[in-house]
């Protein structure tokens, strides 16, 4: 008898409920009105990149043998059809969300979301003028011959389909007009009495089309949105060598060119309209998405908040850590312990301390870094190149294939040359996705290590909205390990042999596996077995397997996984002693913590690294252990709140309905609030 294959879910339906997860967020009437349309703007931004990723990924699949598809393990073509049934289901839910509620919600509050048809004579000779002064020169309309080639769109660019007619006679003419990606979204219009009015650019264009195409003698025009997205994965060589920089930009330029994923377009549209276009375009029928009047929903990230405070969530000031002093240093302090700053409950203004002063200290002689995303004013290069200018050997691995910050992380590798720092561009085979500094020290004729390491990216900006751990540490088990790393990476090598860190891709594999077999071998011993993991994903099929084995023995596995998770917990016989949680707050919850029942000697983890393939073989990506107790205990403390989480929290279940956690506890408890005040009134 054949053994019954082990549950996996498909990582791209999978992804699919976690984005539902976000839209959970826009429809939940106790956040503030304007973030929940924020949240609408990330479920639409998360969505783009979906179709520019996996279902790009996907399509190319589905042109496989049927041999080279039973390797995969499922049909990419079944996959992709259940992919646009979720997605439709999902853009009818969006559209209802907002249409039907938020507008309404808006109105509540005195706020007008007003389209052209809604203007009167004054309002709408404020827009007219705006349009004329603002918008008129950055337009210019392509006029389509039915005969010629369609025009190529765009990547994500927003467009109107066009079409001229006279009520006199059949005589049509087509047109495009394409937004420039800079143009302003939202224009606030002179407040009355008290009511606040938005309208879109869209909605402003759609109102002066007539200015547009005077020159045309059609009494008739008809514009509604589209918008295209493309295969975003890039084609380049991978050698690294001199002409890399060269290949990523030409690739980066094919980017807007990749084959079409998914047209948007407002159903309003009339289908002989749809009819011209689709065949014009030759688009595919499971790339056919309808949409909503508004297409790039992800700039709503910026709606203008015209009303009150309320309506958004309160500032929360960061917390100081109890210990650090901008004016003490730092490395006297770590002399003593470590320090753990939580993101972004804490400011990220001690990791740019702790540059600063390597920086400008005579006894720091060299600076090694590893940099995936950066900010866009970016802090942390500017104390590497003051270091650089101070003398220091800085010695900095700039990821240039990290997706979609490519061309940035181009122009930065560029200014730190000028500067005078090493930029190294990574490797051949492997993503450098590891989030690790160190720092060397001459003190008394010897040299001393301090480091920095994190779940999460050197980026000032991102680490306003992301949940991540960062340790300082001047431990020798972990900075011998990362100079032997650094070093390795320095000469564009991969190396193993790690005495306390769990490094990718060599090596973290087997050590993960090694730990997780030491708890079954105590829980078959009838000793006290336990995992809690928290990464954004698990997906790789050996992993899972392996925590299926866990369970089997009766290892209790909790774990918090915020999006894609192929495991099924639960299942007899093989996920029965899993259990799944993935929260969704106001912050994005990013860090990767491996904590481990080890016979009542608790040992804790803390990661670059999600539980996906990628990570575990195809990247650079560091674990390192968390030695001082009082650190642990601050992170354990923390991973108990989202445990406990009874508000933001949902149950991932072999079910994928996103049901909200409920557990035996009266008071509510919400995670992100109760981890700010717990920081609070610990380090205040």
């Amino acid at each position: 008898m054949t053994k019954k294959k082990a549950p996996f879910l498909n990582r791209e339906i999978s992804w699919l409920y976690f984005n539902d997860r976000v839209l959970q967020e826009a429809a939940d009437e106790t956040v503030p009105l304007i973030e929940r349309i924020k949240f609408l703007s990330i479920f639409s931004s998360n969505l783009e990149e979906f179709y520019r990723v996996r279902v790009a990924t996907m399509s190319r699949l589905s042109n496989l043998n049927d041999k080279a598809k039973n390797l995969l393990g499922f049909n990419p073509k079944k996959v992709l059809n259940e992919i646009k049934n979720i997605v439709v289901k999902q853009e009818r839910k969006f559209e209802q969300l907002f249409q039907a509620t938020l507008i309404n919600e808006l109105a509540q509050n005195r706020i007008f979301i007003l389209n052209e048809t809604q203007l009167n004579v004054s309002r709408g000779e404020f827009v007219r003028n705006h349009f004329r002064d603002r918008i008129l020169s950055n337009l210019v309309p392509i006029m389509i011959d039915l005969e010629k080639p369609f025009p190529e769109l765009k990547d994500r660019y927003l467009y109107f389909f066009v079409r001229l007619s006279k009520k006199s006679s059949k005589n049509e003419k087509y047109a495009l007009i394409e937004l420039p990606p800079d143009l302003p979204r939202f224009l606030v219009l002179p407040e009355t009495n008290g009511l606040k009015f938005i309208i879109l650019a869209e909605d402003i264009i759609k109102y002066c089309l007539d200015d547009i195409f005077y020159v045309f003698n059609y009494d008739i025009i008809d514009a509604f949105s589209i918008q295209l997205t493309r295969d975003a994965e890039l084609d380049i060589d991978k050698n690294v060598s001199d002409k890399f920089i060269e290949e990523l930009k030409t690739s980066l330029d094919k980017r807007k060119k990749g084959k079409p994923m998914r047209l948007l377009y407002d159903t309003e549209m009339p289908f002989d309209m749809l009819t011209v276009l689709v065949s014009k375009m030759k688009i595919e029928a499971e790339s056919l998405i309808p949409g909503n009047r508004y297409h790039r929903f992800k700039d709503f990230i910026a709606f203008p908040n015209v009303g009150s405070k309320e309506l958004e969530y309160p500032p929360a000031p960061p917390i100081k850590v109890s210990g650090l002093h901008r004016t003490e240093s730092i490395f006297n302090k770590l002399q003593e312990k470590d320090y753990l700053i939580n993101l972004p409950y804490q400011s990220y203004d001690y990791i740019i301390l702790f540059l600063r002063e390597a920086a400008i200290d005579p006894k720091v002689t060299e600076i090694n870094i590893t940099l995936y995303r950066l900010a866009e004013n970016s802090r942390v290069i500017n104390a590497l190149i003051n270091a650089a200018k101070n003398g220091k050997k800085v010695n900095c691995l700039v990821e240039l294939k990290a997706r979609f910050d490519e061309q940035a992380n181009i122009f930065w590798s560029s200014r730190l040359e000028e500067e005078g720092v090493h930029v190294n561009y990574g490797l051949t085979d492997y993503k450098v996705h590891s989030k690790i500094c160190l720092v060397k020290r001459m003190e008394k004729g010897r040299a001393v290590y301090y480091a920095n390491l994190a779940t999460g990216n050197f980026n000032e900006k991102t680490a306003k909205l992301y949940c991540d751990h960062s340790i300082f540490t001047s431990k020798k088990e972990i900075t011998s390990d990362l100079l032997k790393l650094f070093t390795a990476l320095n000469k564009k090598t991969v190396v193993k042999g790690f005495k306390h860190l769990i490094v990718s891709p060599l090596e973290s594999r087997t050590k993960l596996y090694a730990l997780i077999d030491r708890e079954i071998k105590f829980a078959k011993q009838g000793k006290p077995a336990y995992m809690i993991l928290k990464v954004n994903s698990i997906a790789d099929e050996g992993v899972v397997e392996k925590l299926y084995e866990a369970s089997n023995a009766g290892v209790k596995i909790k774990m918090i996984v915020r999006g894609i998770c192929t495991l099924v917990p639960g299942v007899a016989g093989y996920s029965e002693n899993i259990t799944v949680i993935s929260i969704i707050d106001k912050f994005l919850e990013h860090a990767r913590v491996f904590i481990f029942g080890n016979n009542e000697k608790e040992e804790m983890i803390l990661s670059s690294a999600d539980l996906m393939s990628r990570n575990l073989e195809h990247r650079v990506e560091v674990g390192f252990p968390v030695l001082d107790a009082e650190v642990r205990q601050e992170i354990r403390d923390i991973i108990e709140f989202q445990l406990q989480d009874n508000v933001k929290a949902r149950d991932i279940t072999r079910l994928n309905n996103n049901k909200y956690h409920k557990n035996r506890l009266t008071t509510k408890i919400r995670a992100q609030v109760q981890t700010y005040n717990y920081l609070k009134n610990k380090h205040q």
